[in-house]
């Protein structure tokens, strides 16, 4: 076998893909340029009225009204958390938790109030962060970096208290420190990752906040406190727990305004809400609808508050808490300030006039910025700009005009007023204009990256078809077809280098790789049309298609036109909406309808059933098949299975009828101890069932009687790891539960059980890397010949004397020939599971993938996972007896629907794992099976985190080759066929040896090439689905649901495809590692 040339080949393939998404994603998922500019005191921004005097010291721009301020952040308080509703009998664990907020505005109005505190989206806490504290919005890319936070460059609040000498300190939550490095006064960091972690940050915060507080060391105090959104995360909203933390809370609040200063400005703000499920992420009314509570105790505002709350979006607060504390507004600030703190203490005349001034600045700060931001980038629509040039010059102008009128006068003339509210709602118009002019123009976009990446990816996939047509012609073209091409990527790749070298221009990587995948895939074709006319010539010899009979010509189009069509409605549906939304269904259905589909076929060619005779021929009467019974059988599992697996799904925001399974949440979650108890004993049960199930099949195939390192650790390591998970599921689900020492015990224990089951998790695959033969070799005193038979004892059933006795039939035949011709008989092998060693190999690999991804999901998922390998079983039997009945001669090639099917039952699990395309619905937990505290690196957890979102991609893609190997190892001896009665001596001629697997070191080439194939078809369908959701992308990306739908569908399509590039590639080396074992194993035997 030629195994390294298959192996770079399939690895170079991968590469082109990876430089098409790369290229994609540079011109699709830009960020918004930063202004390095920096607002400061001496900028000319001062409003009229403070033209001709000196501020009071200590304020920039207005005068400040509050010394100091107190900004507590609880993460992901929903407003509704805050909102308290008298009327509510039996409020939810979530509602009228927070009483204290209510008494304080309902005993002080003027004092206190309550406001709906709109977050834009994405709601990731980091992003909210550079919200709050720039003014800014953050773009779609910056999710990513959630949880590997940089720096901000902008001027930020944070930036313009420091450079005014204020004091700012902070405590909770360590994102702020990687944000604002070097930037606080004084700072208390705690751990933030850990989401099962309820306490450890409020109680650090709890520990220095009244003390620093008390000590006046301080002019802004920051207190981010994180147990609300991590009780979310772990247990949801609708849960004790959440009723405990706000309580603890509303506690906290309590004792705060106690240790208050008259002269202090309270803020209490949520960063984001939340969903149902306790996730947060995107876009949803519960997610973007949080709370901000605003108090003092001297008086705020000058009138009643409304009675529904008034809705703020978050980056006001910028510009209020900047000029409120007497320093200038960050220079990117797109916010509005609220007005009405800025009212003061005389008429309504006179407060108009104080806020006119605060829009006024805040006006020109917004149109400051946006001449600027204009000047360096290209995304602000003209028109758009120049009317709100013409808005904001109108409003200045009115706005010098009335402040002339009443230059001088001691008191504001009470008619004035309405004139001032009227240019206040002017520029208020301005602000708002502006800001969603920005919201909708910051998606900046390269149309030229964007159309390479696509071309690339395009390419790729009909280089991917035409090898693998071409791996079915020829056996070995994939060693000439590889060598050009990655020497011309090669040399391009260097000239590029160094061109960019020797003109001292940044080096692009990102390019450079590019360009080097698209010269390589034109050197790829290049050469492969250069050897056109020669293929052709050979193909000449042979019968052409013409003088195939219409029928077959039709049979062979529907062959392909089935599993085709059905991919193709697959990518046209990614340019839905409501069909993304929806894939969770119309993956199971396409799945499900192509294997239908399938069976039809063979029906329609008459694959299902044998005449019986003339009477019942005339008649129109048949009889099926016994096989096409057991065909039936396993499509009726199969549509069982794809039913069943509809309970374990994740439920879109876009959905707002459907209801999250049952089956996500831990099993802590459960209240009922009853139920608990069942469905642990039920998932456990499940999980020795499975692990029963694969030895029985490993043993049925001979593969458990030697006494190897791997052989041994099926016997005794796979009982100890479900012994193992089990024991972690007990443990976590009772981990509230326990307390004092027992408590103690169990946080070991959390940490220690998913620990034993990773070490024994990779014991066992660095075995199965070092010595993956599992076979019995036993010298006898038999007749030459090497002998097969993969049973152990004596038979058992029919199906074993199906296999042994054609093996007696031969052994007997040649040990009377030898006898016949020598006299003598010499020592022979007989090897227990030499016919399945390939495919045993990947069972155990898929069984230990099978244990660790099942530990990072919650437990209940256990049992979505029994119907994945149970699915995945069926499909393999499927397309093994559908190639059967077809009557297929081509052994050594995979047939499109079987590899379509596959990554249709790839794709229909990922959601019957709990998980969706949208970041809200990703598993974070996962990150911390066993671990206790916070991670020190961001690889650990990603990766942790990855493999729970893609265990479906992993699974089925190390289990591709398997749909090569099936066939053999199911292969069924052609005794068994009714053939016409000959001398015995013919039969015994005639008895074929059942080499299962042996069969394909036959011919090595053909295996090598087989393989190949079988690697670009899957290459080629995931492709044509990234490439489907790539176009989607670029022609949608002004729809109105890209950034919901269509760029996280991409997104998340794209790592699913390297995940599965990376696994298929494995899967592929396993087998090929097998195949070194065996030639060495056969190398040694012939030694003997």
């Amino acid at each position: 076998m030629q195994r390294w040339p298959v192996l770079l080949f399939l690895a170079w393939v991968c590469f082109l893909f990876f430089a098409g998404i790369g290229l994609f994603m540079s011109g699709f998922l830009l960020t918004r340029i930063e202004l390095a500019n920096s607002s400061s005191c001496s900028d000319p921004l001062l409003p009229p009225p403070w033209d001709e005097q000196s501020l009071p010291p200590g304020s920039c721009w207005l005068p400040r009204r509050f010394p100091k301020a107190v900004l507590v952040i609880i993460d992901a308080l929903r407003f509704e958390f805050a909102r308290f509703n008298p009327a509510k009998v039996s409020p939810l664990p979530y509602e009228n938790k927070l009483g204290f907020l209510h008494r304080l505005a309902s005993s002080q109005p003027r004092h206190a109030r309550l406001y709906r505190f709109r977050a834009d989206p994405p709601t990731a806490t980091m992003q909210r962060i550079k919200g709050l504290t720039t003014g800014s919005l953050p773009t779609f890319i910056d999710v990513g970096s959630n949880f590997a936070t940089y720096a901000i460059q902008e001027d930020n609040l944070l930036a313009q208290l420091g450079q005014n000498g204020r004091r700012v300190v902070f405590m909770g939550d360590d994102t702020w420190e990687g944000l604002f490095p070097n930037k606080f006064f004084r700072s208390y960091f705690f751990p933030s990752f850990n989401v099962k972690d309820l306490h450890t940050v409020d109680n650090g915060i709890l520990q220095h906040l009244y003390p620093t507080v008390d000590s006046g060391e301080w002019d802004l105090l920051i207190a981010h406190f994180l147990g609300v959104d991590h009780c979310g995360h772990k247990h949801g909203p609708d849960h004790p727990e959440m009723a405990k933390k706000l309580t603890q809370m509303n506690e906290m609040l309590r004792s705060l305004v106690e240790h208050l200063g008259n002269d202090t400005l309270l803020l209490v703000a949520g960063d984001h809400g939340m969903t149902e499920t306790g996730d947060h992420g995107g876009d949803s009314e519960k997610e973007v609808n949080a709370a901000l509570f605003v108090y003092s105790k001297t008086p705020l505002f000058d009138t009643d508050p409304p009675e529904e709350p008034e809705a703020v979006p978050q980056v006001n607060l910028v510009p209020t808490v900047a000029l409120l504390l007497g320093v200038p507004i960050p220079y990117s600030n797109i916010g509005e300030v609220m007005a009405e703190l800025f009212s003061g203490d005389g008429d309504a005349a006179s407060a108009a006039l104080q806020q006119l001034s605060v829009y006024h600045v805040n006006a020109k700060q917004v149109d400051r910025f946006l001449r600027s931001y204009s000047q360096v980038a290209q995304d602000l629509p003209a028109e758009q700009l120049q009317r709100l040039q013409e808005l904001f010059s109108s409003a200045v102008e009115e706005h010098t005009q009335l402040l002339a009128q009443v230059q001088g006068a001691m008191l504001m003339p009470p008619e004035m007023e309405p004139r001032l509210r009227s240019l206040i709602s002017r520029f208020q118009l301005y602000l708002r204009e502006a800001r969603a002019v920005c919201t909708q123009s910051w998606a900046r976009f390269h149309p030229l990256r964007m159309v390479g990446g696509c071309a690339l990816i395009a390419a790729s996939c009909l280089l991917c078809y035409v090898a693998s047509e071409l791996a079915a012609a020829s056996d070995s073209f994939y060693r000439s077809c590889l060598l050009y091409p990655l020497l011309w990527g090669l040399v391009v790749a260097v000239l590029l280098g160094l061109a960019c070298t020797f003109t001292q221009e940044g080096l692009d990587l990102l390019l450079l790789s590019s360009c080097a995948a698209a010269v390589s895939q034109l050197g790829f074709f290049w050469h492969w049309w250069g050897q056109h006319p020669k293929r052709a010539r050979l193909v000449g010899s042979q019968p052409p298609l013409a003088s195939v009979g219409p029928r077959q010509r039709l049979q062979a189009w529907l062959v392909l036109a089935f599993p085709m069509g059905i991919l193709l409605f697959r990518c046209g549906a990614m340019f839905s909406d409501s069909f993304v939304v929806a894939e969770a269904r119309v993956a199971p259905f396409l799945l499900a309808s192509l294997v239908t589909l399938l069976v039809g076929k063979l029906h329609w060619d008459g694959r299902l059933t044998v005449p019986e005779g003339p009477k019942q021929q005339l008649l129109g009467f048949s009889s099926y098949r016994k096989e096409s019974w057991y065909l039936l059988c396993l499509l009726a599992a199969l549509l069982l299975c794809v039913r069943l697996s509809g309970f374990f799904h994740q439920c879109r925001e876009e959905i707002p009828q459907c209801r999250p399974s049952v089956f996500l949440a831990p099993l802590a979650s459960l209240r009922n101890t009853r139920a608990k108890n069942l469905f642990y004993l039920l998932c456990v049960a499940l999980l020795a069932g499975m692990v029963y199930a694969v030895r029985s099949w490993l043993r049925h195939y001979g593969n458990l009687n030697s006494s190897d390192p791997l052989v041994l650790f099926v016997r005794w390591g796979f009982p100890l790891v479900v012994l193992c998970i089990a024991c972690y599921w007990a443990v976590a689900s009772s981990a509230e539960d326990s307390l004092g020492k027992l408590q103690e015990l169990v946080q070991v224990a959390v940490v220690a059980f998913p620990w034993a089951v990773y070490g024994l998790t990779s014991v066992g695959l660095l075995l199965l890397l070092c010595h993956p033969m599992t076979v019995f070799a036993k010298d006898t005193r038999e007749s030459a010949g090497s002998i097969v038979t993969p049973y152990q004892g004596v038979p058992s059933s029919e199906v074993d004397f199906l296999h042994v006795i054609p093996q007696i039939y031969r052994r007997m035949q040649e040990s009377q020939k030898n006898r016949l011709e020598r006299g003598s008989c010499r020592a022979t092998v007989a090897a227990y599971g030499l016919g399945s060693v390939y495919s045993a190999a990947l069972v155990i690999a898929l069984t230990l993938l099978g244990f660790l991804l099942m530990l990072l999901h919650s437990e209940r998922l256990s049992l979505a996972f029994l119907l994945l390998f149970l699915e995945a079983f069926v499909l393999l039997h499927i397309h093994t007896r559908a190639r059967s009945l077809a009557g297929d001669t081509e052994s050594f090639s995979v047939p499109w629907f079987a590899v379509i099917s596959w990554l249709l039952a790839a794709s229909q699990f990922f959601y019957s794992t709990g998980h969706q395309p949208t970041f809200p619905a990703i598993h974070w937990n996962a990150a911390f099976v066993g671990f206790h505290l916070d991670h020190s690196t961001n690889l650990l957890p990603a990766v942790l985190v990855g493999a729970n979102t893609f265990a479906s991609h992993i699974l089925f893609a190390v289990g591709c080759p398997l749909l090569l190997l099936w066939p053999f190892v199911c292969e069924m001896p052609s005794s068994q066929k009714k053939k016409p009665k000959k001398e015995p001596q013919e039969e015994l001629q005639e008895v074929e040896e059942h080499m299962m697997e042996m069969r394909l070191r036959e011919s090595p080439e053909k295996f090598s090439a087989a393989l190949l194939q079988l690697g670009l078809k899957y290459l080629f369908v995931l492709g044509t689905q990234l490439l489907a959701c790539v176009c989607a992308a670029m022609i949608l990306r002004r729809h109105l649901m890209v950034w919901k739908v269509f760029a996280p569908k991409f997104l998340f399509e794209s790592l699913g495809f390297v995940v599965s590039s990376i696994c298929l590639l494995l899967g592929i080396s396993l087998v090929m590692r097998v195949d070194c074992a065996v030639s060495t194993w056969f190398s040694q035997l012939q030694l003997r």
